[in-house]
């Protein structure tokens, strides 16, 4: 079982800055797909970045040019820096782990709030 823990939501002013961060509790973390979820009030939950074992990365259209996926093999950690955020971009943000091999495993980290408002 692997355990993710997110940290570094808050309530932040449009056009500012976050940084989220996801703790893996796993020695094979460097094998994973990681990715960023989030979901809105009222809002199925959408893919907002993830970034593959081997460092490829893919953005929601809403998210390009904003904020940078990012991970840190030795440390367990995926980061999020999420620039320029606007009101839409509130949301519960989730940490995703995909394992491939052997088998597919999925998990899935209990989410961090991240509010966007003046």
């Amino acid at each position: 079982q692997v355990q993710l823990v997110e940290s570094g939501g808050g309530l932040v002013q449009p056009g500012g800055s976050l940084r989220l961060s996801c703790v893996a509790s796993t020695t094979v973390f460097r094998f994973a797909d990681m990715g960023w979820y989030r979901q809105a009030p009222g809002k199925q939950r959408e893919l907002v970045a993830n970034i593959t074992s081997g460092g490829s990365t893919n953005y929601a259209e809403s998210v390009k040019g904003r904020f940078t996926i990012s991970r840190d093999n030795a440390k367990n950690t995926v980061y999020l820096q999420m620039n320029s955020l606007e009101f839409e971009d509130t949301a519960v943000y989730y940490c995703n782990a995909l394992f491939r091999w052997p088998k597919r495993l999925d998990y899935w980290g209990k989410g961090t709030l991240v509010t966007v408002s003046s």
